[in-house]
C-alpha cells in the first residue's frame, strides 16, 4: 500500500462562503478526527489531494502547519455533481498497527460461461478489516465459467494475510443472472398470416 505526503493547513473560517473562497484559491476544505480527539479543520492543496485520492484508501501522511505530522485515511469524500471537482473531504486519525475498518473495491476477471448471462456486483466494495498501514489497494475475483445462477460469497474470497472479512460469511457479492430471452409479440406475424387467408 502506497503512503502519500501531503500539506494541510488549519483553518479558522467557517460556512459556505468560507468554503468558496478556499476552493477558489485551488484548495480543498476538510476534517480531521478520530482517537477520541476534537476534530481538526484543515485546509489541503486541491490538485494534490485529488492525486491521493486516487487510490482507494490510500495512506496519507499529513504536514499540518509544517509543526506536526499525522497518519489518516478517507473516510468521506464530497463532489461536485456536474463537474466532479472535490468540494470537502473526512480523513481518519490512524496509527501503524491499528486496525481499521474500510470497504476495499471488487476487481473481476475471466469469462462467464455464456457471453448472454449478466454478472452483477451485488457489493462493488468489499467491507474488510485490516492494519492500517497494509490495506489492500484492492480484491481481484475470477468469474471463469460461472453460469447463471452461480454466485460468489464473502468466504470465497482469497484475503491478503492480516486481513479480515467484515461481514458475514455468506454474504453474496457477486452473482450470474440469466441473460433475459427475447419473447415474441403475441398474435405475430405467422398468426396474421393465417387470418388474412381466412379472409
Amino acid at each position: 500500500m502506497s503512503e502519500v505526503k501531503l500539506s494541510a493547513e488549519t483553518r479558522t473560517e467557517f460556512g459556505k462562503g468560507a468554503a468558496r473562497r478556499i476552493r477558489r484559491a485551488d484548495k480543498v476544505p476538510g476534517v480531521l478526527y478520530g482517537h477520541g480527539s476534537d476534530p481538526l479543520h484543515l485546509t489541503f492543496p486541491g490538485h494534490d489531494l485529488l492525486l491521493a485520492l486516487r487510490t482507494p484508501n490510500v495512506l496519507i501522511s499529513l504536514d499540518i502547519d509544517g509543526k506536526s505530522n499525522e497518519l489518516a485515511i478517507p473516510k468521506a469524500v464530497q463532489r461536485d455533481p456536474l463537474k466532479g471537482f472535490l468540494e470537502h473531504v473526512d480523513l481518519q486519525l490512524v496509527q501503524r498497527g491499528e486496525k481499521v475498518n474500510v470497504e476495499i473495491p471488487v476487481v473481476t476477471e475471466g469469462e462467464l460461461a455464456s457471453g448472454g448471462n449478466l454478472l452483477e456486483h451485488v457489493l462493488n466494495a468489499l467491507p474488510v478489516e485490516a492494519e492500517a498501514t497494509h490495506i489492500p489497494e484492492q480484491v481481484t475475483v475470477s468469474v471463469e465459467g460461472l453460469s447463471a445462477g452461480d454466485s460468489i460469497l464473502a468466504k470465497d474470497i482469497a484475503l491478503p494475510e492480516g486481513v479480515r472479512l467484515g461481514v458475514e460469511d455468506d454474504t453474496v457479492v457477486l452473482q450470474v443472472l440469466a441473460a433475459q430471452a427475447e419473447e415474441a409479440p403475441e398474435g405475430g406475424a405467422e398468426g396474421e398470416g393465417e387470418e388474412a387467408a381466412e379472409a
